[in-house]
């Protein structure tokens, strides 16, 4: 059932009003601080919004497709006003002077911004860890970590502070902490959502995308927030189709991949159980299920980790304290300041991505490293793109393990950086990729697993992704 449109009812009803609505969402919040997911709430400016939203209600005027609806967006979106810290001691004062475009159709459609959610440091993380205000919790387990780096969007929504949030996704940042946590997750296709507003952390691989308790919630919010955006020069001149008008049509004879290389040892057995017995499904509802290869998925991490880095490097060579963010004073000359103030303000994922990714950019260096990752990456989109040609979606764990306990992988970053094995594709090719709940292991952690498709192909993973997760919840009551 959709939080959206039976929410959306209530208050058209009179069952229900947009302050009432908000005010719940923000008891919810201060019941739950032990989380962390946000970082800083909003809820007199909500509050203000919500008896807007009830006054056009009283006047028979459109209140929007969102009317009176909570929302969470991550803390690296700008909303002006409000601050955008990006959960760095960099820009902890930083208050926005503009709205990105994803957060303004949201706000047209008569969203409600109740706060700004936790996150890992600039996005550059998979686990929630990194953020300069400390982890964000599992709501299902909180110790343990709710994937990174959209790690409070995924809580708050998890834990039922709001129906759904904003994410970014640069290497699986919306579909890993989806897993994690239970939820739905949406990485559209790259250049369909406006990058405008959104604080850059690699700008080719950086993708905004809906996350939500339901995939009709999600295609609700995609449909809402996607659309070309003369603003961002990557928008994609296409019209935003309806999403969810053909979700419930039929899944007969979808053609459905399951790749080997996301099932072999590196997996841990519960999930690659519960994807083989969610195929299973998919094969009794008509869609047609064959092995497929994708081998150069082994190379992924190490080509993310050369061009993230690489961009994040530039991204961030703005903020020296100079012309943004913290400012220390050495005392000494410019290039002391510069030095002392990124020393001071970065946490240390930051420091080291900005420092791999200037090596590898560096002179005698940048041909050697960046130009083969890019080559690498577009054999890495050419193995997507011949798959396709034989099926029409591809069905796999989004992460290899179910969430795992704070502090676990923090010691070993390789570990850590592994967390994302599976979903980096996706952003090297630029195509869409879905998260859905499909089971739990023994411990009652959700096991997630993603739909990816063609360029362009939302409106057959909705549905696929909606037919399955009826299914699903058919299978668990009986």
């Amino acid at each position: 059932m959709s939080r959206i449109i039976s929410l959306r009812k209530a208050i058209l009803s009179g069952s229900k009003n947009a302050s009432s609505v908000v005010k719940e969402s923000l008891e919810k919040v201060s019941k739950d601080s032990n989380l962390n997911c946000w970082i800083n709430i909003y809820g007199k400016e909500a509050l203000e919004k919500a008896s807007e939203i009830d006054e056009k209600i009283k006047k028979g005027e459109d209140p929007g497709r969102l009317c009176g609806i909570p929302v969470a967006v991550k803390d690296n979106m700008l909303v002006r006003g409000m601050k955008t810290t990006n959960a760095s001691r960099m820009l902890n004062e930083y208050i926005s002077p503009y709205t990105a475009t994803a957060v303004e159709k949201m706000q047209a459609a008569g969203a409600i911004i109740i706060g700004k959610t936790n996150m890992d440091e600039f996005a550059m993380g998979s686990s929630g860890e990194t953020s300069a205000f400390g982890a964000t919790r599992n709501p299902i387990d909180t110790a343990r970590s709710p994937g990174g780096s959209s790690s409070g969007s995924a809580a708050c929504v998890s834990a039922d502070h709001v129906p759904a949030a904003l994410g970014s996704d640069t290497g699986g940042s919306i579909r890993q902490p989806a897993a994690f946590c239970g939820i739905v997750g949406m990485k559209p296709t790259y250049g369909i959502v406006s990058r405008y507003g959104i604080s850059p952390f690699s700008s080719s691989l950086d993708q905004v995308g809906p996350i939500a308790s339901t995939v009709l919630d999600a295609a609700i919010i995609l449909e809402i927030i996607a659309g070309y955006d003369r603003r961002d020069s990557t928008s994609i001149k296409k019209e935003v189709p309806g999403y969810a008008e053909t979700i419930n049509d039929s899944i007969q004879g979808v053609k459905i991949g399951i790749p080997a290389e996301y099932m072999q040892d590196g997996t841990d057995p519960p999930v690659r159980d519960s994807v083989l017995a969610a195929s299973e499904l998919l094969e009794k509802m008509g869609a047609k299920i064959k092995e497929v290869s994708l081998p150069l998925t082994k190379y992924a991490v190490s080509v993310y980790y050369i061009i993230a880095p690489a961009e994040a490097s530039a991204n961030l060579a703005r903020l020296d304290g100079i012309r943004y963010g913290l400012s220390a004073d050495s005392g000494k000359d410019f290039i002391s300041d510069v030095t002392a103030s990124r020393t001071e303000a970065f946490g240390i994922e930051v420091k080291r991505r900005i420092m791999l990714g200037t090596y590898v950019l560096s002179s005698g260096y940048y041909e050697d490293y960046y130009i083969k990752a890019q080559k690498a990456r577009t054999l890495i989109k050419n193995e997507f793109m011949e798959v396709f040609k034989d099926v029409d979606l591809i069905f796999a764990p989004t992460s290899p393990t179910t969430a795992f306990k704070l502090g676990e992988k923090t010691g070993d970053i390789l570990k850590m950086y592994l967390s994302d094995v599976f979903t980096i594709s996706a952003n090297l090719a630029g195509i869409p990729a879905l998260n859905l709940p499909v089971g739990r292991d023994s411990k009652n952690l959700p096991v997630g697993a993603q739909f990816m498709g063609n360029y362009l192909s939302e409106k057959l993973i909705f549905r696929t992704a909606h037919a399955l997760e009826k299914e699903l919840s058919s299978s668990e009551k009986q």
